[in-house]
């Protein structure tokens, strides 16, 4: 009884401690003043501008993630592990460091800049900077997901596509993609929320352009040494947004009942 107590008490805690912040930025703006804010013309080009970065960074990450997590998934190679976290490093790398290393590597005297520079292209401070920062820091999430999806598939399923005479592109398009497709699109929401709301390789790589590169997280920012209540509407429809995403990916995906879940201990009927 009492661990129950422990249990629920720590709960209650944790969720009025996450809770709490969520809840004020709701209650800050009332609903009419939300939609007003939203109808404005720089609330609505921050807000396309996301829309249109996040799809298309997400779109990227799907077409060079998924042959990476078949590769991680299906084969064994070495330097198999530093591969690994190569692809994950970016999920606890400050966003700060991977703008600076991403500036260091696409500006003019950078690694890659110069030789772009010399075909005459530019990339920092562009929309197609806010994408490439968008894939660097939203990339692992769809990786891991799709990887684990990848390998939860039974090998015998493989097999039998072998034995038909499949061959391994064949086998990935019809078999194993299609039974990994929930985990392969799970991934793909949560790099597309991720890529939504990213900030600060954003800032440092691309700027804060307003029509270029200000997406709504550094709209927020902005609006928050400028006008409040138009950085909390923002705020608010950011939040509305990774809620949807993560609520319609939990409701898409049930985890399996526990065998012992509802059970008396020692009952192992």
């Amino acid at each position: 009884m009492l661990w129950e107590i422990g249990v629920l008490a720590a709960v209650a805690v944790l969720l009025v401690f996450l809770g709490l912040p969520l809840l004020s930025l709701l209650l800050r703006v009332p609903p009419a003043e939300l939609w007003a804010r939203l109808l404005a013309p720089a609330s609505l080009t921050a807000l396309r501008l996301s829309l249109v970065t996040s799809l298309a960074a997400t779109v990227a990450i799907a077409a060079l993630g998924v042959p990476a997590a078949y590769l991680l998934a299906t084969r064994r190679f070495p330097g198999k592990r530093v591969v690994e976290v190569l692809l994950e490093l970016p999920m606890v790398l400050p966003p700060t460091v991977a703008g600076v290393g991403l500036l260091l590597a696409f500006g003019r005297a950078g690694l890659a800049g110069k030789a772009l520079a010399a075909l005459g292209l530019s990339i920092p401070f562009t929309t197609l900077a806010v994408v490439l920062a968008q894939v660097f820091v939203a990339c692992p999430f769809f990786v891991s997901a799709a990887t684990a999806g990848l390998r939860e598939v039974e090998a015998r399923y493989a097999d039998a596509a072998a034995t038909l005479r499949a061959t391994p592109g064949y086998a990935f398009r019809r078999v194993l993609l299609p039974l990994a497709l929930p985990s392969v699109l799970a991934g793909g929401a949560m790099s597309w929320a991720r890529a939504l709301g990213e900030f600060g390789a954003t800032i440092m790589f691309a700027g804060n352009l307003p029509g270029r590169t200000q997406t709504l997280p550094l709209a927020v920012y902005i609006g928050f040494q400028t006008d409040l209540q138009s950085a909390v509407a923002l705020a608010v429809i950011l939040l509305i947004l990774s809620f949807t995403v993560l609520l319609g990916l939990r409701l898409a995906h049930r985890p399996p009942r526990l065998p012992w879940v509802g059970r008396a201990p020692g009952d192992a009927r």
